[in-house]
């Protein structure tokens, strides 16, 4: 069994390699988590100070837990609000492993906000920074034994750094949100090497994202949120989420990830996730999440599993006595 996990881990790895941004093999290459709306920094730079406090976030994600090489991740965001909340900046850290594969990043956020009602505003977001990309393909072999060896067009281990910038615009209040945006715009060169039309490069990925909070009782609430995503060329994704929330302290809820298969009336599920929240203080929020593969992959790697905590400073002021859903 060993030799069946190594084989399709190298499978997907190659992949991903000589696949990505191509026309015939494109895949999602931003990082994906569960818990995106607590990661929102990673998808929109308009997020940048909604939060009207000084907001610190981590997760770590173990995807596809039991599958040789799988893609751990973990992210550090922070921002805030300045200049009497009229304009936010951020910050974004990020390190990825998959296989022979190893990324890091680091990405400043800037917000303009513009109140456009009593409660409500709108940000308009922009980010730069860059990204890290190391690949060593020599150590790769199509072998499950490991005495194969691959194309040596192929075999040339790829180190590069790649600067980008995006863009997003950011609308929300006190019990609802949307956002559009596009976290690179531009489409670097991964590779040199290139085969017909397959080109190795990064492509632009957009994001819409949308949630609202109501109430059901006194001490519950209801938390639906979306999550659309779009790469380049490739089919749609979506993540669906509802959670509910129990005096405002503990929240339970499940989220359902689809992927557009081929047309546009073709879906296929990918995950269904569980997940908990506890606010442990008025500052401190612990989240997790369980991924249930749903797809072919399920049958060598069933699950993945990530968390997330968050710390907030200004306990002194208003806003933050109000609980912050988003």
């Amino acid at each position: 069994m060993s030799n069946q996990f190594s084989t399709k881990h190298w499978a997907v790895v190659l992949l991903l390699i000589l696949g990505i941004g191509s026309s015939q093999v494109r895949a999602q290459q931003d990082k994906m988590f569960s818990q995106y709306m607590f990661n929102m920094m990673a998808l929109n730079p308009a997020y940048a100070g909604s939060r009207d406090v000084l907001s610190m976030s981590a997760l770590y994600r173990n995807q596809w837990t039991g599958l040789p090489g799988s893609p751990q991740t973990a992210t550090f965001t922070m921002d805030m609000p300045l200049n009497q909340e009229r304009v936010g900046i951020g910050l974004q850290l990020y390190g990825d492993k998959f296989g022979e594969m190893q990324e890091a990043g680091a990405f400043a956020s800037y917000a303009f906000r513009i109140k456009v009602g009593e409660k409500t505003t709108l940000a308009l977001g922009l980010q730069g920074g860059a990204s890290s990309f190391q690949w060593n393909l020599a150590n790769v072999r199509t072998n499950p034994d490991g005495s194969g060896q691959i194309d040596p067009a192929f075999a040339s281990n790829v180190s590069k750094v790649l600067p980008n910038f995006g863009t997003g615009i950011y609308l929300s209040n006190d019990r609802s949100y949307i956002g559009v945006s596009l976290p690179r715009l531009i489409k670097n060169k991964i590779s040199e090497y290139a085969s017909g039309d397959i080109r190795s490069v990064q492509r632009r990925q957009g994001y819409l994202t949308a949630g609202f909070v109501v109430g059901i009782s006194p001490a519950v609430k209801m938390k639906p949120s979306m999550l659309v995503r779009y790469a380049e060329g490739a089919p749609l994704g979506f993540d669906g989420n509802i959670n509910f929330w129990f005096a405002d302290r503990i929240a339970i809820g499940a989220s359902v990830r689809r992927s557009q298969f081929y047309s546009y009336d073709n879906y296929s599920t990918d995950a269904l996730v569980g997940m908990l929240e506890v606010q442990l203080t008025d500052q401190f929020r612990f989240g997790y999440a369980y991924d249930r593969t749903m797809n072919k992959l399920g049958d060598v790697a069933p699950s993945s599993h990530e968390i997330m905590i968050r710390y907030e400073f200004g306990f002194g002021k208003n806003r933050i006595l109000t609980p912050r859903y988003f």
